[in-house]
């Protein structure tokens, strides 16, 4: 039998999967006019290896979040604006380092830039948990009409725990990448994802049954006992 209607295809995964190491490359060796920069040699290792195990575990075990995770068009307004200038922040978080390295701005030491890629590694490992755990966990804000409410797992601890760990993965991603200075860049994002997080709840207060009685049983967005 062929691949269900709405499925994604291997080969388009695999395709999106080349363009992401790509375009990563050219955005951190082009500015940096080197081969030389190890930091995000470490850094794309630890970005990519692990993508490809988690892309293979899914599409053996639940290809439809695959399908879910490579939307990009999202259906809220206050969402569109959010990305617009997320994605502005990210592509220059991403552009500086480079320039950082070609110009010595930064002096972050080796032990510094290993301990980041650990966390970022750690960080992705949460969000392979959370995805495990809810399969409606959608790039864009949606509800699907058989979504339910998740409130195990992760999800038994905060509301939101997929953007603790992008979160943790944004703010140690430019000193990684050996750029202090690029945290210019990168934490504002913070700031975008709580924006984010607000708009979504009222997405999911208003077209997600049981998400009320959730939000009063788990009281915190992201970090238990603060917000």
């Amino acid at each position: 039998m062929g691949q269900k209607s709405g499925l994604p295809k291997p080969k388009k995964i695999f395709i999106l999967f080349l363009l992401g190491i790509l375009v990563t490359g050219l955005i951190l060796f082009l500015p940096a006019g080197s081969l030389k920069y190890w930091q995000a040699w470490v850094f794309m290792g630890v970005l990519f290896i692990p993508v490809i195990f988690v892309i293979s575990y899914f599409l053996k075990h639940d290809p439809a979040l695959l399908e879910r995770r490579i939307r990009f068009r999202e259906k809220e307004t206050h969402q569109k604006t959010i990305i617009k200038l997320a994605n502005l922040f990210f592509f220059m978080g991403f552009l500086f380092p480079g320039f950082d390295y070609r110009f010595g701005w930064s002096n972050v030491p080796m032990l510094i830039v290993i301990i980041s890629d650990v966390i970022i590694f750690l960080g992705y490992l949460l969000v392979f948990f959370v995805f495990k755990e809810n399969s409606y966990t959608s790039r864009i804000v949606e509800v699907d009409k058989k979504q339910k409410v998740i409130a195990t797992g992760p999800y038994s601890v905060v509301r939101h725990p997929m953007y603790v760990g992008v979160i943790s993965m944004f703010v140690f991603m430019p000193i990684a990448l050996g750029s202090y200075w690029a945290l210019i860049f990168f934490l504002p994002l913070v700031v975008l994802i709580i924006f984010r997080i607000l708009n979504e709840e009222q997405v999911l207060l208003r077209d997600l049954k049981g998400y009320k009685e959730y939000m009063q049983k788990t009281r915190y967005r992201l970090v238990p006992g603060i917000w």
